[in-house]
């Protein structure tokens, strides 16, 4: 039996990041937007846990108990008693390591499809639950659409989103690590005076005109609130986005910024046919590595294929 997982990228539109707390993780309130970029992942039963990867940037992916689609298969048998029988193949096109979740929408994938292929039929607060245990974007892979994540972002509110907003991601040769990246954040902030702690920065909130404008449909007004905490920390680790971003803009973009942690940049266009003079500008520049143009907002994890023999 085998089953077959789709599951989608996410950009922030908006990530406010609080001061860092005892347990090392910050206070956030992050505004998700799925986008229609999608790794697909493949249940099938087997006799031992396995991941094979495929795809853009395969060989960048570990394919062994460490990947977060097999953690995820592993809390979901572990729930349920039983052992972690399953081959995982996750098909990526979600670029890796560049701050669009591809890790966490894998295992928000294989959570689902295994889900489907053990026959657990486990209600999604129960997967949102495991979800939660496994990572903070891997709610929000599961759900898609448009939400405010609170706490580490795992508290999920939906939100409304008024019409197809067009996007143009560049996609930056080799990744940057999230943890290092919030590192960077708090050691910036230190560096400021303005210190990096919960009592240093003030408690993170969603911007009401943002959240207006999202659920208006209005690109341009929303071009004008985008906003990233994190983005002076990827640019401090890779100064060469900087150029990325400059690009995108001179080419008719609305606007753009680091996607979460980076290094992927996002640029918001106008429509169909600006995307296609961004990513060809973007393209043409050197600045990056490809460029694609999608739409969001993009559904969660969705099953393609169900349970057959």
């Amino acid at each position: 039996m085998s089953v077959t997982v789709r599951v989608p990228a996410k950009v922030n539109v908006q990530l406010a990041v609080g001061g860092a707390r005892p347990d090392g993780f910050h206070e956030l309130a992050n505004v998700f937007l799925a986008v229609g970029l999608y790794d697909e992942v493949t249940a099938t039963e087997s006799t031992a846990l396995e991941v094979v990867v495929e795809g853009r940037d395969a060989d960048r992916v570990p394919a062994d108990s460490s990947n977060l689609a097999a953690r995820a298969a592993t809390a979901l048998a572990h729930r349920l008693g039983r052992e972690p029988t399953v081959r995982l193949r996750l098909v990526k096109d979600i670029p890796v390591a560049g701050g669009m979740a591809g890790g966490s929408a894998d295992a928000a994938g294989a959570l689902l499809a295994c889900d489907a292929l053990w026959g657990a039929g486990l209600s999604r607060t129960e997967l949102l639950g495991i979800c939660a245990e496994l990572g903070s974007d891997v709610p929000f892979s599961l759900v898609g659409g448009a939400a405010l994540g609170r706490g580490r972002g795992e508290r999920l509110t939906t939100l409304e989103v008024g019409g197809p907003l067009h996007w143009v991601f560049a996609v930056a040769d080799g990744g940057l690590s999230t943890p290092e990246v919030y590192r960077e954040c708090d050691r910036l902030r230190d560096a400021s005076g303005q210190g990096a702690g919960v009592a240093d920065v003030p408690e993170p909130q969603a911007s009401p005109a943002l959240l207006a404008a999202l659920a208006s449909g209005d690109a341009p007004a929303l071009a004008g609130l985008l906003d990233n905490d994190l983005q002076p920390a990827a640019l401090s680790l890779r100064p060469s986005l900087r150029r990325t971003l400059e690009t995108g803009r001179e080419a008719g973009a609305l606007a753009g910024l680091v996607s979460g942690s980076g290094p992927t940049c996002a640029f918001l266009v106008a429509d169909a046919e600006a995307g296609r003079t961004v990513a060809a500008a973007l393209e043409s520049s050197g600045h990056c590595r490809t460029a694609r143009h999608t739409l969001s907002p993009a559904e969660g994890a969705r099953l393609l294929t169900a349970p057959s023999r």
